[in-house]
Formats: structure tokens, sequence, C-alpha cells
């Protein structure tokens, strides 16, 4: 049994490479954006809460739209639907370009634009997360998830570092890049087949038009509603939620970013870049040597496993600020920026270890029909989470100071994991070779 990761999914389904390559290559775009935006929003405000409040710009379009974008991926062709997504998100990255170099230094245009990039990312991805079984057989599931958290992790350590030295130059450059790169997604899902609902892809495989087509029900309450109580029926599918929302509310770091590289390590937004790509750096990592993993049995465990070293690694990360002092110095001190970025890449890897397990319990324990809904769900925790933990700890940061809020986010997220487990025990006990949901 390898320890590398395991490449049999890109081997044999050649559409899961195309959609493999292009979202990778978008994804870069994505950190691009993502780095250029906090630091802008900094530069224009000098206050972490300012860049934590666009948490909420996030949060609220994901959760009023993530539900009817799971709905419309189980009712319509999956394909068509991320694609239009994307055309609207490319626009987006479009309008931040042209607002950084038209110098209009506006942080509420900025609030606005993200809450737009919000409203498309809660209709693509659940429509792009929903396509992946659909490409490969059940038994890949783990090893696509590995490739896909290892190709996004990948993005996340380039773009930072080149998102933070772009922004440095001009914010426009960043965003520009974003607009290039995001053509790659475009012209992935473009070359998908079409993936309509499974009863009317059996009927055109069965007969095309002389059998009766599945029309789907009309998008609406009613259909976000059956999602949700269909969820209800899924203990351990929601107890995965559950634990990530702990981990990423409480102890999601990235807000701190912008000022710890100003006030503890130095070197502002290279210094910021840095600690993004650390944290991804982790993730890849444990990508990587992901061969033996794939084949975990006791998901549920490894997934606590895996969150509980995140929260003491955001911990240890907080106690490396707080031993090295609020001095704001004036050049980058190495040896802390060595340890802090050691204990983010701790936590990235953590982080990617959960992610891949959580993501492969959602699609083994659920039915096609209803993995669009459940991906809208699964979509409104894994980015709406981040984004309230930007804003919690943006808000710690402004009144103990971001080495605390750091400290007080680790230790919290540990204690409420372990809480979590005393009162749903059964999680521990899921096994991957007979999935409960």
């Amino acid at each position: 049994m390898s320890l590398l990761i395991d490449l049999t999914p890109l081997r044999r389904s050649p559409a899961f490479r195309r959609l493999w390559w292009g979202l990778g290559i978008s994804n870069l775009g994505a950190q691009l954006t993502q780095v250029a935006v906090g630091l802008q929003v900094y530069a224009i405000t000098r206050s972490t809460f300012a860049v934590g409040i666009l948490g909420i710009c996030v949060l609220v379009p994901l959760v009023a739209l993530g539900l009817y974008g799971g709905a419309l991926t189980d009712l319509y062709d999956r394909r068509r639907v991320a694609l239009i997504a994307s055309f609207g998100l490319w626009f987006v990255s479009i309008a931040l370009a042209v607002q950084a170099w038209a110098g209009v230094h506006s942080v509420y245009l900025l609030y606005v634009l993200v809450a737009l990039q919000s409203c498309g990312f809660a209709i693509n991805n659940p429509a792009r997360s929903a396509i992946v079984p659909r490409l490969i057989d059940p038994e890949l599931l783990p090893s696509a998830q590995v490739l896909q958290n290892t190709n996004f992790n990948v993005a996340m350590t380039v773009g930072p570092l080149l998102g933070a030295a772009l922004s440095a130059w001009n914010f426009g450059a960043a965003y520009g890049c974003d607009v290039i790169f995001f053509t790659a997604a475009l012209w992935a899902l473009w070359r998908l087949p079409d993936l309509p609902p499974v009863g009317q892809a059996a009927a055109a495989a069965d007969g095309g038009s002389d059998l009766p087509r599945q029309r789907p029900r009309a998008l609406g309450l009613h259909s976000v509603l059956e999602g949700l109580r269909y969820l209800a029926t899924r203990p351990n599918v929601r107890t995965s939620f559950l634990v990530d929302l702990i981990a990423m509310i409480t102890a999601m770091p990235r807000v701190l970013y912008p000022a710890v590289g100003v006030l503890f390590l130095g070197g502002g937004a290279t210094t910021t870049g840095i600690l993004n790509a650390a944290f991804a750096v982790g993730a890849v990592l444990a990508g990587l040597g992901s061969g033996r993993l794939v084949h975990i049995r006791m998901q549920g465990r490894a997934i606590v496993a895996a969150i509980i070293v995140y929260g003491l690694s955001v911990g240890l990360f907080g106690v490396v600020l707080t031993a090295t002092g609020d001095t704001s110095p004036g050049r980058t001190l190495i040896i802390p920026l060595i340890f802090a970025g050691l204990f983010l890449a701790f936590a990235g890897g953590a982080d990617s270890i959960s992610s891949v397990f959580r993501n492969t319990l959602l699609l083994s324990a659920t039915p096609d029909e209803m993995r669009g809904r459940l991906q809208g769900v699964f979509i409104v925790v894994v980015a709406g989470g981040p984004r309230l933990g930007d804003l919690l700890l943006g808000s710690w940061a402004d009144w103990w100071g971001e080495n605390r809020a750091a400290m007080i986010g680790g230790s919290l997220c540990v204690l409420l994991i372990i809480l979590a487990m005393v009162w749903q025990r059964r999680f521990l006990a899921y096994d991957a070779s007979n999935p409960q949901p």
C-alpha cells in the first residue's frame, strides 16, 4: 500500500481530469483575490474588524442562496448550473479589477462585490461538488477528494504569496490575474458532458425521446425543505457539519494575518502571504502523503482527531505571537515567523484531513437525487463557518489582541469538540465499510 497520493481517478476519468486541472488553475486566481481583498480593506481602514466584516458579506448570501443553489443542482443539469454561475463569478472578478485600477478605494464597494461573489459561489460550488460522483467510480471517492483538496491547497500555497506580492505593487494586478485564471474553470466546465438529473439521464439512456422524461419539480421553498428534512434523518452527516462549524467559527486564523504582519512579525503584505501559504503547505503535504489515509475505515474518529490537532495548532500559533510581543517591528522577525508558519502548517494539514473524510462521508451516505441539496448545506457550512470565524476572531483581536484571539480560539475549539463527542458518541463509531448516515 503506497504512502503517496492515489492518482487513479485522474487516470480513469478524462472528464474528472479536465475538471481537476481547470478548477485548480481557477482556484489559484480565487486565492489571489481573497488575499488582495483582505489587504485592500486593511489598507483603507487599518482595522482587523473591518477585514472581519468581509465574513458577513460572504455569509449572508451563502445562507440566503446556498440551499437554493443545492436545489438547483438536483433539479437541473449540473453542468449548465455550474457554467452559468461561473460566468457570473467571472464578471465580478472583472469588476474587482476595474475598481482597483480606477483607484476607487471604497471599502463599501468591496463589501458589495464580495457579497455578489458569494452569491455566485453559493450556486456554483454545490453543482461542482455534486458533479464529481457522476464522473468516477464510487470506490474512488476518497482518492478524488484528496486530489481535489490537494489541488485547492496548492493554489492556497502559491496564490497568497503571488497575491501578496502583486498587491504590494497594485491591487488591480492581483484581481486581473484572477480574471485570466478563472477562464480555466469556464473551459473545464464547458468540456464536461451534459449531467441532467439521474431520472432524465436514465430515460435518455434507455430509449431517448420515446420514453417519458422526468421533469424537474419547480424550484422553491418546498424543494429546499425537502433537503433539510432528509438531513434531519442523517445524524452522522449532521455531526460532520457540526464539528466543522466548531473548528471554523472558533479557530480560523486567517483574519489575523494582515495585522500579524504589521504588529507582531513585521514584513507587512509579504508576511501575510507567507502565513497563508504556510497553512496551505501543511494541507498539501498531508495530501501528498495520504496513500494510506484513504483506506481508513473509522472516519468519524479520524475527523475528530484531526480537528483536535487543528485547534491545538492554532492555539500554539497564538503562543508564538505572545512570546514575540506586539512591538510593530520595522523588519521581518525570521525565527518567530518560522515557528508561526510551522504551527499553521500543522493546522492546515489537520484541516485537510478532516475535510477529505467529511466530504467523503457526505457523498457516500447521500443518494444522487439529494446530493445537490446536501452539498448546498455543506457549502454554507464550509464557507460560511470560516466567515463567521473571521468576524469572531476579528472582534476578539480588536478587544484583546491578535495573539490572545488565536489562543482563545484554539482552546475553545478543542473543548467544544470534546463536548460534542460526549453528546454524539455514535459519530466516533462511523465505519466507512458500512456507512450509516
